[in-house]
């Protein structure tokens, strides 16, 4: 868009954008006029590239992050053995994650995951990009350059172990990003597409339908569009659907987690951890948050951009699915946060701009730093337990480790003897619940007796109890307890974690 002729259609500031067919794109006066394009992204692209190198430098330092990147890690090495997903090789989440740690093992190997944190990196500077474009189109060029910079800087405002790792809120927001981005410049099919590629990597990406759809409702698009966003959203799903078997791909990554999204029992506990990591993130964007609320309420102009509330909104409400509240589903907000930040921030004038730049660098440097020196003992005790795994077993030697940290398999280049990576799957335990509802009958429908097959196909050399007391120890689990009891005897315990070694007939 011209920037003249943008400008000779535009309201002032703050009193919305009149009865057009089209929300946006949208160029406010006095906003910064708009560059040639290849400058432009000449210019800022380098910016957004260096701040997410810098912001994610912490991300390279660890062997390890979360439980997440070692389940994904252990995964990767099932499926490149022959592994089925969804069958020997099971998740509740969607395929491409899993496939993109498959990848990228198989090209620069398996024994490191630098190759997956620099991809996050690249997914970081794709989804500021996306970003900046949006506000570009209704800010100008110094909109874009405002929120480009809030998104990267924003999206480390959490508990290290849920930003710094490569996992799958981090991989969804380009798909989001880019869904929106292309309804608001009306490609329709395109942003039905996106949206499939956010949900297949994590179901919650769904949720950026709702403002693809608003923005389609609110451009007086018509029915054609409408269908072109719903199939280009149906075809994707439904292909890796058949792919996978209907009922098998609609059980692993809706219908089997039924228990697993039930707050029953735990509304206080889930409340406390939705406060409190929603508080790192409100921290980390309190320069925005102040402007938006100054001008809102202060000087009381309503920011008259509807599609990015109802992003926001969506995003939300995708957070809260299931009751979890871990930290990096809050990623998802990062993105309509920064843009509302950025439809305040254009409406004063520069220094108290720059001023809400400075002070979001200072805070995101000070999350920076706690990356950079936050302890992990789980991951000092995953290593003691994974060299002692080395240590009693043979490679191709199939062993059980009982616990929440799949980690162990891959730090010890051990082959899983089931396709339950956790004790959650069958016992129901969450970090996000804590002991409530977990015993062998909360299990995903079916799974003990897919384990039971599985240790009978492929007895574990050594089964490690890494319950340490949790709620899923074994003396709650009787099933599992007698087993061992019958072909199993005691060996050694490190760390707290018990070794059982198989007796042979």
């Amino acid at each position: 868009m011209h920037a003249r002729a943008a400008e000779s259609r535009a309201p002032k500031p703050g009193t919305g954008t009149g009865k057009g067919p089209r929300p946006g794109p949208r160029l406010l006066p006095g906003a910064g006029t708009t560059a040639p394009r290849t400058a432009f992204w000449a210019r800022l692209l380098p910016v957004l590239a260096v701040l997410a190198v810098l912001t994610r430098l912490p991300s390279f330092l660890r062997t390890v992050w979360n439980p997440d990147e070692g389940f994904l890690a252990t995964q990767a090495r099932q499926l490149a053995d022959g592994g089925a997903l969804y069958d020997t090789v099971v998740d509740r989440k969607p395929p491409v994650l899993p496939w993109l740690y498959r990848g990228a093992f198989a090209v620069f190997g398996d024994e490191s995951l630098w190759p997956l944190r620099a991809a996050a990196v690249v997914a970081v500077v794709v989804t500021a990009a996306c970003v900046a474009s949006l506000a570009r189109g209704r800010w100008g060029d110094r909109g874009a350059y405002v929120a480009g910079v809030l998104t990267v800087l924003t999206s480390i405002g959490l508990n290290p172990e849920d930003t710094q790792a490569a996992t799958f809120e981090v991989f969804m927001l380009p798909c989001t990003a880019a869904a929106v981005w292309c309804a608001d410049r009306r490609h329709w099919a395109w942003a039905g597409a996106a949206a499939a590629a956010a949900t297949l990597t994590k179901q919650t990406g769904g949720a950026v339908l709702l403002p693809v759809l608003f923005l389609l409702w609110h451009s007086r698009a018509g029915v054609r569009p409408l269908a072109r966003v719903l199939a280009a959203y149906a075809l994707p799903m439904g292909a890796v659907a058949v792919a996978f078997g209907v009922g098998r791909f609609a059980y692993w990554t809706a219908t089997g987690s039924g228990s697993y999204a039930s707050v029953e029992g735990a509304v206080g506990l889930a409340v406390l951890r939705g406060a409190g990591n929603a508080s790192l993130l409100v921290v980390a964007c309190l320069p925005l948050l102040a402007a938006l609320a100054y001008v809102v309420w202060v000087r009381r102009r309503p920011l008259a951009v509807p599609e990015l509330w109802v992003w926001l909104a969506a995003s939300g409400v995708a957070v809260a699915v299931g009751f979890q509240f871990y930290g990096h589903y809050y990623l998802q907000l990062v993105p309509p946060l920064a843009l509302l930040g950025t439809a305040a921030l254009m409406e004063l004038r520069p220094r108290p701009v720059t001023a809400a730049l400075a002070a979001t660098a200072v805070l995101a440097a000070g999350y920076v730093v706690w990356g950079v020196v936050l302890p992990r003992p789980e991951l000092a005790h995953a290593q003691r337990v994974a060299a002692e795994l080395k240590e009693r077993t043979d490679p191709g030697d199939p062993v059980l480790v009982w616990g929440m940290h799949p980690e162990d398999y891959w730090l010890a280049d051990r082959t899983p003897a089931s396709r339950f990576l956790t004790a959650g799957f069958l016992t129901n335990y969450s970090g996000g619940r804590g002991g409530v509802r977990v015993a062998e009958r909360y299990g995903m429908p079916g799974s003990w007796r897919a384990f039971e097959r599985d240790l009978a196909e492929r007895p574990p050399e050594v089964i490690v109890d890494d319950s340490r007391g949790k709620p899923y120890r074994l003396a709650r689990i009787p099933t599992l307890r007698n087993h061992v009891a019958a072909h199993y005897e005691w060996v050694t315990t490190v760390d707290g974690a018990v070794f059982y070694a198989r007796v042979r007939d």
